[in-house]
């Protein structure tokens, strides 16, 4: 006998990305080290220290993060106005 009302609700398949990224013979061993000083596993730790990067800005990026086109143009004005004044 089939239950009336309400139906069984699908959950949302979870899409995964895979990152890559090569360290050195010393950077591996200290980073292993260091996770099992610390109890935990080295993805744990990877996606702890990201963490702060990874939540919040699905949907939009403020503007206040986005590198301008003058950025690098700022350090050359301050030797430029520095060399004029003297």
């Amino acid at each position: 006998m089939k239950r009336k009302g309400k139906s069984k609700i699908k959950k949302r398949k979870i899409k995964f990305k895979q990152v890559t990224f090569k360290l050195s013979e010393r950077q591996h061993k200290s980073i292993s080290n260091y996770c099992k000083a610390r109890k935990t596993t080295l993805n744990k730790l990877l996606k702890k220290s990201i963490e702060r990067y990874m939540n919040g800005y699905e949907v939009q990026v403020p503007k206040q993060f986005y590198a301008s086109e003058r950025q690098l143009e700022l350090f050359s004005e301050e030797k430029e106005n520095l060399s004029s004044e003297a």
